[in-house]
């Protein structure tokens, strides 16, 4: 019966989503740890920079990305490609659109995030934290709309790479943690030397 199925699909979905979390407390820990070092390096950075120029590293879309890569890393939206192309594609279609019509809030908005949403679709980098930065590219301060172009590099793609780094540290940690989700890496890992055993998934 269809009522089933739907009960079914969504049992799988949530073991999924939670699968990690559900496995034993050191992995809230190390989700915390994870999300703590990731936004505290580019709040650092931002800290030390913000005082003297116009360059901004935190917005507000890293928040939602820590969520995906240290809270669901096995989610297919969590996944480094997901990460490091939803942001750049999102960037991309946020500067164009405030570019090509910087007075119009009510038409660069919802135009940001929804190409942004189909570009994702269509070169697998679906990542919804993306929307987020496409919309910070038309609503966001002077200062950053005036980076242009460079906002796909910075904050972008240095953001959503330190974030990335520091996922790849602590969400391999334990042999209860894998990340990404994908078989070559996970041979590759197992090849590293220097891998501790406890690390490697059994």
């Amino acid at each position: 019966m269809p009522i089933k199925k739907i009960r079914r699909g969504y049992r799988r979905t949530r073991y999924i989503l939670y699968r990690e979390t559900l496995i034993n407390a050191k992995e809230h820990f190390w989700a915390f740890m994870g999300s703590s070092i990731g936004i505290g390096i580019i709040a650092y950075l931002q800290s030390r920079t913000l005082p003297h120029s116009d360059v901004i590293y935190l917005i507000g879309s890293f928040g939602a990305s820590s969520v995906l890569v240290y809270g669901v890393i096995q989610s297919p939206l969590a996944q480094p490609r997901n990460l490091i192309g939803g942001h750049l594609v999102s960037a991309l279609i946020g500067v164009t659109v405030q570019k090509m019509a910087p007075d119009i809030l009510w038409i660069t908005a919802p135009l940001a995030v929804s190409l942004s949403i189909v570009l994702m679709q269509i070169t697998k980098t679906l990542h919804p934290p993306g929307g987020a930065t496409a919309l910070i590219a038309v609503t966001g301060s002077t200062e950053l709309k005036n980076l242009g172009y460079w906002y796909v590099i910075s904050p972008v793609l240095l953001g959503s790479s330190l974030l990335l780094l520091v996922a790849l540290f602590f969400n391999n940690i334990t042999s209860n943690r894998q990340y990404p989700v994908n078989k070559k890496f996970s041979e590759i890992r197992k090849k590293i030397p220097f891998f501790p055993k406890y690390m490697n998934p059994k």
